[in-house]
């Protein structure tokens, strides 16, 4: 799959999923923030155009979304449903290129699998070393069993991969799923998708003996 085609197939997919509601990882993690009474400062990896940071913003976060389609930026920017008071700062590019602040909170609803996977391991990095103590995790990862699977391009886990990659986290959410469905752009898919929810454990403090 070429940058070329992935951008048509972003393109085709705003116009598709336009005005459907947040992913549910996100919602969740978000629920688990606010029974803390915590949270509110989020990068959106491959933010599309909007549906989660739309969300996040509503609920009076701040977010930095970022994504490699300037289209992408200019939908979410000009949304009906985008607040009054929303505190949305913008980055085009490409998220393994890009670098952001500290946050509680790095959401990447089904983009992290379309980092290449010679970038993907420092990029996993950035994001754990970006998460503030008990920041969070929300997203999605692919499974071997998906159809894109043997996308060269694509990054890749199977489940115990997938649990791995979130050691130095406590796992609040891990859902396997597999469906066969027709993707935005009308192709028939094979899904093979971890759904994840997980919590930056907090460094422990030691007191130095006398």
């Amino acid at each position: 799959m070429t940058d070329e085609d992935r951008g048509a197939g972003r393109r085709a997919y705003y116009d598709a999923t336009a005005g459907r509601p947040p992913r549910r990882t996100l919602l969740a993690a978000l629920d688990l923030f606010a029974a803390e009474g915590t949270g509110k400062r989020a990068v959106d990896l491959g933010c599309g155009d909007g549906r989660d940071t739309i969300e996040l913003a509503r609920r009076g976060w701040s977010v930095l979304a970022i994504d490699v389609e300037p289209e992408a930026i200019a939908r979410l920017m000009a949304r009906p449903d985008l607040p009054a008071n929303a505190r949305i700062a913008t980055l085009c590019g490409k998220f393994e290129e890009l670098d952001w602040p500290v946050c509680d909170l790095v959401n990447s609803s089904f983009a992290l699998p379309l980092c290449p996977p010679r970038h993907f391991p420092a990029l996993w990095r950035k994001i754990a070393e970006s998460l503030a103590g008990g920041g969070r995790f929300a997203g999605q990862l692919y499974g071997p069993r998906d159809s894109w699977a043997g996308d060269p391009g694509m990054t890749i886990f199977d489940g115990g991969g997938a649990r791995a990659l979130l050691a130095g986290f406590a796992i609040e959410l891990f859902d396997e799923e597999e469906s066969d469905a027709v993707t935005p752009r009308g192709r028939a898919k094979h899904w093979h998708v971890f759904h994840i929810v997980a919590r930056k454990r907090r460094a422990a403090c030691h007191r130095q003996r006398p």
